[in-house]
C-alpha cells in the first residue's frame, strides 16, 4: 500500500474519499467522506507529529533527537500547529534569554538584567 498522495501539485483543497474498502472482509463502503486534518499532513510534518508524540510533547527532546536548534524545533511545531488549524500562541521573550544563557551566548548578569525587564 502507499500513503495518500499528499500535497497533491496545484491542489489547495483536502481530497475527499469516496470508497472505503475493508480488505480481510472484502466489504467496500461507498460515498463522501472528508479525511481529518492529521490524514493531510504533508510527509515531514507527521514525521515531526510522531516524534513529537514519542517524547511525550517534550520539545527539548525533539531538538535533542533531530540535532536542531530549540528555535528551528519551535518554527517546525508551529507549521504543525498551523497545518492542523490552529494558531501558535506568541513565544515567550523569556525563553529566548534562557536559551541564549543555556548555549552560553550570554552570561548569568546578562540573562538576569533581560528577565528584569
Amino acid at each position: 500500500m502507499r500513503p495518500l498522495p499528499i500535497p497533491f501539485p496545484d491542489e489547495t483543497e483536502a481530497p475527499l474519499v469516496t470508497e472505503l474498502v475493508f480488505p480481510s472482509s472484502g466489504t467496500k463502503v461507498s460515498g463522501i467522506f472528508e479525511l481529518n486534518e492529521f490524514a493531510t499532513l504533508t510527509p515531514e510534518n507527521l514525521e515531526f507529529l510522531r516524534l513529537y508524540i514519542k517524547v511525550r510533547g517534550n520539545l527539548k527532546e525533539v531538538e535533542r533527537v533531530l540535532g536542531l536548534s530549540y528555535p528551528t524545533v519551535r518554527a517546525r511545531f508551529d507549521t504543525l500547529l498551523r497545518a492542523i488549524g490552529y494558531e501558535p500562541e506568541l513565544a515567550d521573550p523569556q525563553d529566548e534569554v534562557l536559551e541564549k544563557l543555556e548555549k552560553g551566548e550570554i552570561t548569568a548578569d546578562e540573562a538576569a538584567r533581560k528577565l528584569r525587564r
